[in-house]
């Protein structure tokens, strides 16, 4: 078959920041790259075209989600396609550098590109001899290259090391060969997180700067210095699918709970989390409870703020779409849904309980409170309050005691401001409010700049 532009359809997950891909073979049959356990995209677009999924390739065991390359094995008898040097426990066709499959007309040849893991593979998607595009994975992508930092600080180096052979590696394809990677714009595991998804070669010989470092020297400080913090959650995932997540049977689902269902559940160690917009929340909710509303972001923070051991139960509101929290949930390994609170917080007060309340407040009338600014470093670096507080939201669960009395809480919208607001709750601080807006309304509203840099911000 000839290949056409349409064959590939890359399927992005905005809230993990990653493409997974789905490539018509022409003839009935598709192969998914690295598709995450939450497989409706790539289910969706088989559907439409009338694909069934022949072929499920991981280019690496992945940090910050689960591989639906199992499941996609036993829904389809999909054959997995992934490195031999990954010791995956499960049957797969293990693939070692310069191995080759056939997928009907096109080939695909494994190319060892370790740096992201010490397993990774690039996959060379070629039609004969012509060189259509690359799987790149977490090696080379937009303008960067994925971070080298995630299988420990004592082998940052040593990976960063051999990602600059990976790059030139792959730099030595043709200009004109497609660069098609799964880390992009939002990912964690970017270092630092790009803007576009796919490239090419030639394209990134010219704007990538990590590729202009004139030596491996150069390259490695370059990009340890760009490591920001990553979830938690990315310690044990790796593991997970290496031995192959759990083969779901079923749907799961959320089902109902009661009020009195929800407080036993607190009461024996489990976590209430409340997914509604964050003027909701303020509102009135739980007491106790962790604002994390539902957007595309959702999985990250409930994967680096709360364990995956201890059950959950979720606070909704009237049109949010139950599914969504479920597939974010599982797509990271958390399974122990207890469920959500039928009738909401209507039901919650019915039933005689307490709320709690959050001030919520417009730029001009936050003034004359300390500002704590909970974006990432990269964020606050580029342009913060002056005066602000920094401490990072994914830090703040254990920095609760360095906050300051009666701050304003901020981020660049609110959502994260409000989630810290709540940890900060939970670790017992009072008269906390949460800007509705982020640094540049605040400093419009106080005829203030904003500061570069980090300098002497932290507590």
């Amino acid at each position: 078959m000839g290949f056409a532009d349409d064959h590939l359809i890359p399927l992005v997950d905005e809230g993990l920041g990653n493409s997974a891909y789905l490539l018509d073979l022409g003839d009935g049959r598709a192969l998914t790259m690295d598709a995450s356990r939450d497989l409706r995209g790539p289910r969706a677009a088989a559907e439409r075209r009338g694909l069934r999924i022949a072929f499920a390739a991981d280019t690496h065991l992945h940090a910050d989600f689960l591989s639906g390359a199992v499941q996609i094995g036993h829904d389809t008898g999909a054959t997995i396609l992934a490195s031999a040097a990954g010791r995956r426990a499960f049957a797969h066709q293990a693939l070692a550098d310069g191995d080759e499959v056939d997928l009907g007309g096109l080939t695909l040849r494994a190319l060892a590109t370790p740096g992201h893991t010490d397993e990774h593979l690039s996959f060379l998607l070629l039609d004969g001899s012509r060189q259509l595009g690359v799987f790149t994975g977490g090696s080379l992508i937009v303008n960067s290259a994925a971070r080298t930092d995630l299988l420990g600080p004592e082998r940052t180096e040593e990976l960063a090391r051999a990602q600059y052979g990976s790059l030139k590696r792959l730099t030595a394809l043709p200009d004109e060969t497609a660069v098609w990677p799964t880390h992009g714009a939002g990912s964690f595991c970017s270092a630092p997180p790009g803007t576009e998804r796919t490239t090419t070669i030639g394209a990134q010989k010219q704007a990538n700067p990590l590729l202009a470092a004139p030596d491996e020297d150069a390259f490695v400080v370059q990009l340890v210095a760009s490591l920001g913090t990553y979830p938690a959650y990315f310690d044990r995932l790796g593991e997970i699918n290496r031995r192959g997540p759990a083969v779901l049977t079923a749907l799961p689902a959320l089902p109902s709970l009661s009020a009195r269902q929800v407080r036993a559940l607190m009461a024996d160690g489990g976590h209430v989390v409340d997914v509604r917009p964050a003027a909701d929340y303020a509102a009135g909710h739980v007491p106790g409870s962790l604002s994390i509303p539902l957007r595309d972001q959702l999985a990250t923070w409930l994967g680096w703020l709360l364990p995956d051991t201890a059950p959950l139960a979720f606070v909704t509101g009237e049109d949010q779409d139950l599914n969504e929290i479920v597939w974010q949930a599982y797509k990271i390994g958390y399974e122990r849904l207890a469920g959500r609170l039928a009738g909401g917080m209507d039901a919650w007060l019915a039933d005689g309980n307490a709320k709690a309340t959050t001030a919520f407040l417009a730029a001009d009338r936050a003034a004359g409170r300390p500002y704590v600014d909970v974006r990432q470093e990269a964020e606050f670096a580029a342009g913060h309050v002056p005066g602000a507080v920094h401490i990072e939201l994914g830090a703040l669960d254990k920095a609760a005691s360095d906050a300051p009395t009666g701050p304003v809480v901020a981020c660049g919208h609110g959502e994260r401001a409000m989630t810290a607001a709540s940890l900060l709750e939970r670790a017992g601080h009072t008269d906390i409010a949460v800007l509705d807006g982020g640094p540049d309304d605040y400093t419009a509203a106080h005829g203030q700049r904003l500061v570069e840099g980090t300098g002497d911000t932290r507590p």
